[in-house]
C-alpha cells in the first residue's frame, strides 16, 4: 500500500492510513452514548421484598425466583420463579413462624434477621458463605393482621445471579 502523507495544523506529518481508525475511534465512542448502563444494584434488606410483593407467595422452600420486575407492564412489580440455573436472583431456603402478639415490625424485623442467619450459618458455614448473603421476607401489618406470621429466608449473591441451586444437598 502506498503511503499518502498529509501536512497537519503543527506542520508534522502523518500517514494517510490513520485516518480511518480515527474514525472507527469515534465511532465507538459515539455507540457508547446509547448504551443503558447498568442499573444500581437493589439493596436486599427487609423491605426488599413482602408478603404483599406480588408473586412470592408463591414461592416454596428451595425454590429461586427473581428480582421483583414490571413484567406485566402494570408498573407494579411481581416475584417470578425461575429455575436456579436459569440465572435466578435469588433462593428460598428456610421458612421461620414468627409467635403470635401484636404487631411490633421492629421486634418482627430482629427475630427475622436472627433466625435467618442461623439458617444461612448452618447451611453455609466458613467459605461456604464466600459471595452469598441472606435477606428475610417478613409479614407487613397488613398480612399480620390477617394472620400471617412466616417469614421466608432467602439466598442471593450480592456480585450477581445465581447459576445453580445454593442450597447445600442434605
Amino acid at each position: 500500500m502506498e503511503q499518502v502523507s498529509r501536512l497537519t495544523a503543527a506542520g508534522q506529518v502523518r500517514p494517510r492510513w490513520t485516518r480511518p481508525w480515527g474514525l472507527l475511534l469515534c465511532v465507538v465512542a459515539l455507540g457508547t452514548l446509547f448504551v443503558d448502563p447498568p442499573g444500581p444494584r437493589a439493596v436486599k434488606d427487609d423491605a426488599f421484598i413482602t408478603a404483599e410483593t406480588p408473586g412470592i407467595l408463591n414461592i416454596e422452600g428451595g425454590e429461586c425466583f427473581t428480582d421483583p420486575v414490571d413484567s406485566t407492564g402494570s408498573g407494579r412489580p411481581i416475584v417470578l420463579y425461575r429455575p436456579c440455573p436459569e440465572h435466578a436472583d435469588n433462593q428460598s431456603y428456610g421458612f421461620v413462624h414468627a409467635a403470635d402478639g401484636a404487631w411490633e415490625r421492629t421486634r418482627l424485623a430482629a427475630f427475622a434477621w436472627k433466625k435467618c442467619g442461623e439458617g444461612f450459618t448452618h447451611y453455609w458455614a466458613g467459605k461456604a458463605a464466600s459471595g452469598l448473603d441472606f435477606y428475610p421476607v417478613m409479614p407487613t401489618e397488613k398480612t399480620w393482621a390477617d394472620g400471617d406470621r412466616d417469614i421466608m429466608c432467602v439466598v442471593y449473591r450480592p456480585g450477581g445471579e445465581l447459576t445453580e441451586s445454593a442450597v447445600p444437598l442434605a
